[in-house]
């Protein structure tokens, strides 16, 4: 079944390469990212009955200007990804600045707020839909250097499953840890060690399936995507 998929931080990453995988399976995608630049290359690379727009999720009167064009044009959403993230330059917690920690949390946890306020009634009028919310491993575990990250992952974990409870029989919300994949974000953390881990390509041929396959019955749990 054709899917209407909103995802966020979609230029770059896993938010690429999921882009990639669902428009080639047949889905309608619904993007968006920070950099303007970025999304017109992803309009002019994909046709146009997908939608790809410019917004930092950090700043919620930009989510709620692409939420309202988003429902308007085509509906709510049957399933909402919020992937963009966040990380810190490595450093001991005191040693990052107030500015760069509320970055983090701004775009790795009250940017998904913001979507999931902006999206979340159309889905509950409707009766139906599933919202996945990128964890990490760092969000059940942690390591120094990434306090900052580490604190808004497990909020991530917590905030889902507070969700979960909300949300009417028909919805789910999960929390998604994608596992250790080679992207920009990892070189920050492991530098030349990153390229060791899997490609965000082939990461997405398995992702995908497994993003699509989840259900009203997975409400409340915290997933990983398989290794292999």
């Amino acid at each position: 079944m054709k899917q209407l998929i909103a995802l966020t931080g979609v230029t770059r990453g896993l938010g690429y390469a999921m882009t990639q995988q669902f428009i080639a399976q047949g889905h309608t995608l619904l993007g968006c990212a920070r950099s303007a630049d970025a999304i017109q290359q992803l309009r002019q690379q994909f046709p146009s009955d997908h939608h790809f727009a410019a917004v930092d999720i950090a700043e919620e009167s930009q989510v709620k200007a692409w939420a309202e064009e988003i429902l308007t044009q085509y509906g709510p959403p049957t399933l909402l990804i919020n992937n963009a993230g966040f990380i810190n330059q490595p450093a001991p917690l005191w040693q990052i600045s107030s500015e760069e920690f509320s970055r983090v949390i701004d775009i790795n946890l009250k940017g998904v707020a913001h979507t999931i306020r902006h999206f979340v009634p159309a889905t509950i009028a409707r009766g139906s839909g599933i919202i996945v919310n990128f964890s990490s491993g760092w969000g059940r575990a942690t390591s120094p250097q990434v306090a900052p990250y580490c604190a808004s992952k497990w909020a991530i974990e917590g905030m889902t499953q507070a969700l979960a409870q909300e949300l009417p029989a028909g919805m789910a919300a999960i929390a998604l840890n994608p596992g250790i994949i080679h992207t920009d974000m990892l070189e920050i953390c492991f530098g030349k060690d990153a390229a060791h881990y899997p490609q965000a390509k082939a990461w997405a041929r398995k992702a995908v399936p497994f993003l699509l396959n989840l259900n009203p019955q997975d409400n409340g749990k915290s997933l990983t995507i398989p290794a292999s």
